[in-house]
């Protein structure tokens, strides 16, 4: 809070705000982007799946989000940082059209929203399992009004100075608690040695190829164009930094993303009893720590639900008005678009609250919001990046199809292979219709060439400047 409350005096500018006036060092970049998935999912939602159903119930944390930000570092990074974009609705526009920026981002926010949920729904259970007389939906009411501020007044800034601290309060938090468990338990081998032997199966007792494939696609091909992930990318102060930061962060995911997964590891052997899956990390702590410990673990678990929380809201309330609102509105001011920001992450937190309150898991509400409409815009942005082939249309069909292919088979009539069918129905649209459709030229002062030289002007411009 004193953190937001400092830089906000800082903030001039809506890019000041979203993008945090795109001068992040590698140390802010590296925990910022490090902190952009490290939540709940990971402490919360992770170590209670291991706890409960073994090894084959977490592909997302912390394997599939690495192998995100190794693809980000090797493939996106340098691309999307040289488009100069502040969302990826700008990278929409610039390539397509402003139909479908507006189309993108009106299906995009809903996942953000559903990720801030997430986060929201594990801090008020963390709050509760280490609180006496706190029920959950109190303690939830409390985490999403304690987020709300500090998003709303200080920004991307804020949010990558909270990231750093937080970072370094998880990282030796995570290390310190779990060495002290190993201790606890004899040692890991004997720690792991008394695992049962299902649980390290790679694979679900009766889960096919496809179903295991599907499990796999969501957080990596549904992730790769988050905005929360682009948004640090493109807040870096030069390509070198982005691509650098990135692998670092990536290296840096898996080494502490195990971590969680090994003390769920451990409660599976050592009989840990809880109510709740996901509340498996405090039980444990408060059973084999002291009171220091267990209050380290605690401010652990809160740092690396905090950096996540608020990242997800500051997404939302950015594509809300700076592509949705913005446009709509020239003759705003930078004061004017500074406010229309702010009130926009206030209600998406609002509305995270509220599906905070109705969901039963955490680990449900991530899976939604990367399932969500992420089929559809993670093939535009790779043909936006790398091709030209296609224009609106083409982008138009792909995000209608695999949105109504993905409701259709995760709720309709759900089965095991929603997100696969939902990414064959994307591609296949985006192919046929761009078979069909007129060349397009891109959008933008460089329509005559496409976005590809749109990128290679503004990054001659700043290499210039």
């Amino acid at each position: 809070m004193a953190i937001a409350m400092l830089l906000s005096r800082r903030i001039r500018t809506e890019d000041d705000y979203l993008v945090a006036g795109r001068r992040l060092g590698p140390g802010l970049a590296t925990f910022s982007i490090f902190a952009t998935w490290f939540g709940a999912e990971t402490c919360i939602g992770a170590a209670g799946a291991v706890f409960e159903s073994g090894l084959s119930a977490t592909r997302g944390d912390p394997f599939g989000y690495t192998l995100v930000i190794v693809i980000v570092a090797a493939l996106l990074a340098v691309p999307l940082w040289r488009a100069r974009i502040t969302t990826i609705g700008d990278l929409f526009r610039q390539r397509y059209s402003p139909g479908v920026e507006r189309f993108a981002v009106l299906l995009m926010v809903p996942g953000s929203v559903l990720w801030a949920a997430a986060q929201i729904r594990a801090f008020g259970q963390v709050l509760a399992a280490s609180s006496d007389g706190l029920t959950a939906s109190a303690g939830i009411a409390l985490a999403a009004g304690t987020v709300l501020v500090y998003t709303a007044f200080g920004g991307m800034l804020a949010d990558a100075w909270s990231d750093l601290i937080q970072g370094v309060v998880l990282v030796v938090g995570l290390v310190v608690v779990t060495a002290l468990v190993l201790a606890d338990a004899g040692g890991p081998f004997v720690a792991f040695a008394q695992v049962p032997a299902g649980h390290f199966a790679w694979r679900a007792p009766g889960e096919s190829m496809l179903e295991v494939a599907n499990r796999w696609a969501i957080p990596i091909v549904g992730s790769l164009a988050a905005q929360e992930l682009i948004s640090r990318i493109v807040a870096c102060r030069s390509p070198e930094v982005a691509r650098r930061s990135a692998w670092i962060a990536s290296f840096g995911y898996l080494a502490i993303g195990l971590l969680p997964v090994a003390l769920g590891l451990i409660a599976a052997s050592g009989g840990t009893v809880v109510d709740d899956p996901e509340q498996v990390l405090p039980a444990l702590a408060a059973a084999y720590l002291p009171r220091v410990g267990y209050v380290l673990f605690v401010g652990a678990l809160v740092s690396a639900i905090l950096s996540t929380v608020d990242s997800c809201l500051l997404v939302a309330g950015s594509l809300i008005s700076h592509n949705l609102v913005v446009p709509h509105v020239p003759s705003l001011t930078e004061d004017g678009k500074l406010l229309v920001a702010r009130i926009a992450v206030i209600a998406s937190g609002v509305g995270a609250w509220g599906l905070a309150l109705g969901s039963d898991s955490v680990l449900g509400l991530v899976e939604e919001a990367s399932g969500f409409a992420s089929s559809g815009i993670s093939v535009i942005l790779a043909f936006a990046l790398f091709s030209r082939f296609g224009g609106p249309r083409a982008a138009a069909a792909s995000l209608t199809a695999g949105t109504l292919v993905w409701i259709a088979a995760h709720f309709v009539r759900p089965v095991p292979w929603d997100y696969l069918a939902s990414l064959a129905a994307a591609l296949g649209a985006y192919l046929i219709v761009a078979t069909i459709e007129p060349r397009h030229r891109g959008h933008g002062d460089h329509r005559e060439e496409g976005v590809l030289e749109v990128r290679d002007v503004a990054h001659e411009e700043h290499a210039r400047a």
